[in-house]
């Protein structure tokens, strides 16, 4: 029977060396991963429903990834592109402008992080439009640097502390119906923003995920998408969809954008771009891309040759294995298990889904007042059980799955079978 013995001496370590601003989740320290399956220094595995946050689509140690990153090291780790360039950067910004909806001539810069894309759609945009002001979502996430604090639309933990951030930065709210915001209210913040706050001929975008992560992976209606663009053509604003989450098959589609009957003019993605491997990117039309001077973009790891082969073999399987329906056939498998369970636990108010991003919100059923205890108790039963969940919300009242797609059956019915097992004990007893 495995105990905890190396993962206590570990945590003492770990408060020792480290400060509580960088939290963890649990007290398992990983030794070993792969595909769905997580085992930690003490013998415990774990089916993972949390895939790093969302950055495992491929899931953990995919074969063909690991030997495209094998073979990258056996040449070279690194020269830094803007001294030296390589083809594998060519070569994956060629595919991200292919693959990438919109049909007009694109340019792709690729980065280290997510919060680095952000920040340098942040920085074409300005260029490209001379102006500065940006409008972002209640609710939304877009990075801990001092723009994506400023972008995100969530108080704590992620700006809590830390002073004033980037100016210039307006927040609408984001339609949640469980939070009694429609398309309609939406639309009237904005167009009060306008009249109140911000002249419009002074913002250079609006950025917005189409499935909040941290908010609590509420779905973006189309009719939002579509009077957005709208919005944005009249008044010369760039229309900036954050795919670092919902990018790579995750939403049953390559990109999430593919839902809905728009285009954008910046693109930004990380996350399950790389496997794990840090790497992020930056895709546009072509002339807003060029707008910045040479050198105003870049980074001395952007671009990792190493996290670059690994993305291009992500992509690849992504292709060879159908991931996107794969995404599709599990996202419905879930939806389908949660519902039925819904009908026997009053406490899931709803649930929801774009493909394989799956959310259930919890609620007290006489109150209705959001249940964030109640998640963290479901959370922690279900590791005890060895399943790793994941919780958001703007109220921490949601558990979101962000499984790899590539998860065997077996270990997706192990998985479903302890959520089930764990909501029934926490909320009926």
């Amino acid at each position: 029977m495995p105990t905890n013995e190396h993962a206590t001496a570990l945590e003492r370590r770990r408060q020792a060396a480290c400060p509580p601003g960088v939290a963890v989740q649990t007290d398992r320290f990983v030794q070993r991963a792969q595909n769905a399956e997580i085992w930690d220094v003490d013998g415990r595995r774990l089916v993972d429903f949390a895939g790093g946050i969302a950055v495992l689509a491929t899931g953990h140690r995919h074969p063909k990834i690991i030997e495209a990153v094998r073979k990258q090291l056996d040449l070279f780790h690194h020269t830094c592109f803007q001294v030296t360039p390589y083809e594998g950067y060519v070569a994956l910004c060629e595919r991200l402008n292919a693959l990438t909806p919109g049909a007009f001539d694109k340019r792709t810069a690729l980065f280290t992080t997510g919060a680095e894309a952000v920040e340098n759609a942040v920085k074409v945009a300005r260029a490209a439009t001379g102006r500065s002001a940006m409008i972002a979502f209640s609710g939304a996430f877009h990075g801990r640097t001092m723009m994506g604090m400023a972008l995100t639309g969530k108080v704590k933990p992620y700006k809590a502390g830390f002073g004033a951030v980037g100016g210039d930065v307006w927040h609408v709210p984001y339609p949640a119906p469980t939070l009694g915001v429609s398309v309609e209210d939406s639309i009237k913040a904005l167009e009060h923003l306008f009249r109140a706050d911000v002249d419009p001929q002074r913002i250079a975008g609006i950025i917005i995920e189409l499935v909040q992560g941290e908010g609590g992976f509420y779905v973006a209606p189309p009719e939002l998408l579509v009077r957005l663009r709208k919005i944005c053509d009249e008044h010369g604003i760039l229309l900036i969809v954050d795919e670092v989450q919902t990018g790579f098959a995750r939403t049953g589609k390559l990109f999430a954008l593919e839902h809905y009957p728009v285009e954008a003019d910046l693109i930004t993605m990380a996350k399950s771009l790389a496997g794990g491997f840090p790497l992020s990117a930056l895709t546009g039309r072509a002339a807003l891309m060029n707008a910045p001077a040479p050198g105003g973009l870049g980074g001395t790891y952007a671009g990792s040759p190493i996290a670059v082969a690994a993305a291009l073999a992500v992509i690849e399987v992504i292709e060879q294995e159908g991931l996107v329906e794969r995404a599709n056939a599990l996202g419905e498998a879930m939806v389908t298990r949660l519902k039925a369970l819904k009908k026997a636990v009053p406490h899931i108010q709803e649930v929801r889904s774009l493909g394989a991003m799956v959310a259930m919100e919890l609620a007290d059923p006489a109150t209705g007042a959001p249940a964030a205890e109640l998640v963290k108790r479901i959370q922690q039963c279900a590791l005890d059980k060895g399943l790793l969940l994941l919780a958001c919300g703007v109220n921490g009242n949601v558990v979101r799955f962000l499984f790899p797609l590539t998860i065997s059956d077996s270990v997706f019915e192990e998985g479903l079978a302890l959520l089930e097992a764990s909501v029934r004990e926490v909320c009926l007893g």
